[in-house]
């Protein structure tokens, strides 16, 4: 009888993968987060699109559509829902709403991927130089790591945009800044991280084998980051939504007329009891947007987490049985 074949780590991290994605797919919530997340992504990219084909631009005022004798007031009820606004219009300006929440999301998605990919970036990079340099390196990005950690980015960001050059563009430096001031997190956990794994048997073979730190740790190491790192990402984006509507809330992020969530929310104070649909639009869709990317990032973690195995092994047949 022939021997079998030796399972490489390529196969195995291959296995933990698709064993990973089932996982994934048996739960409801995951499915119905990702759904979610799919659509809006597919909306905001289509937005100029569905503004060409509703005739509607997102930055066009339409006086007529307001009551300028109540203050700029829409006509009509709900905020002005009609045949040719389906959402409404927006209070003192009559721009249509739709477009601007659909143009709004690509603001506020662009933002939230971009710094979390700066963030991940960064934080992979000094994660594993600290695990894998010497004593004096390590101490040195473990300090660096735990002024990012404790230092105010909210304040930092509001008094950094607050010097800028208006020119310069709001989306860009957005993702910079927080991508720049949000990767202490990543780092702490990719250095605890190599630190586990730089002492185990195959990283020790590469080691003898003559392999430098650089392709230990691009073909030894990343590999078993894969699952901390896309589950911290995962987690990363909708708070990086929120720092983003945060900063247009107060003024100092993304600039008229360029929409974004939290600049329209922003803009809504003054309107809450005379337009109220002004409010919940860019409120709710902020909202379902972060609570779908919280309960997919949960999904991540749990379907990554090599424990999860365990603990379905140990559940109903029908478990065992996936």
């Amino acid at each position: 009888m022939p021997a079998p074949a030796p399972v490489t780590p390529t196969a195995g991290r291959g296995a933990a993968r698709r064993r990973a994605w089932r996982r994934l797919r048996r739960r409801p919530s995951a499915v119905a987060a990702g759904g979610v997340l799919a659509l809006l992504v597919l909306l905001a990219l289509a937005a100029p699109l569905i503004a060409h084909l509703t005739g509607q631009d997102p930055n066009a005022y339409h006086d007529d559509l307001v009551d300028s004798a109540r203050g700029g007031v829409p006509h009509g009820s709900f905020g002005g829902v009609s045949a040719e606004h389906w959402l409404g219009v927006e209070p003192g300006s009559g721009r249509d709403l739709l477009t601007r929440l659909l143009h709004g999301a690509r603001i506020s998605l662009l933002v939230a991927f971009g710094a979390t990919a700066l963030q991940t970036l960064l934080g992979l990079v000094a994660g594993i130089a600290a695990g894998l340099g010497n004593r004096a390196v390590g101490a040195l990005i473990g300090w660096l790591t735990d002024v990012m950690i404790t230092l105010p980015g909210l304040v930092i960001g509001i008094a950094l945009t607050a010097v800028v050059p208006a020119d310069f563009p709001r989306p860009l430096l957005l993702i910079l800044l927080i991508g720049f001031l949000g990767w202490g997190a990543t780092a702490r956990i990719v250095r605890a991280e190599t630190l586990a794994l730089r002492g185990l048997d195959f990283v020790d073979a590469a080691r003898l084998a003559g392999n430098g730190p650089l392709r230990i740790a691009r073909r030894e190491l990343l590999p078993s980051l894969a699952a901390p790192v896309i589950t911290y990402a995962a987690i990363h984006v909708p708070t990086n939504m929120v720092v983003e509507a945060s900063l247009s809330f107060l003024g100092v992020g993304v600039k008229p007329p360029t929409p974004s969530w939290g600049q329209m929310l922003s803009g809504a104070q003054t309107w809450f009891r005379a337009d109220p649909m002004y409010v919940l639009l860019p409120a709710g869709m902020l909202f379902v947007t972060v609570l779908a990317f919280t309960v997919l990032g949960d999904a991540v973690r749990t379907a990554l987490d090599p424990r999860e195995g365990s603990r379905l092994r140990v559940g109903t047949g029908k478990e065992r049985t996936a």
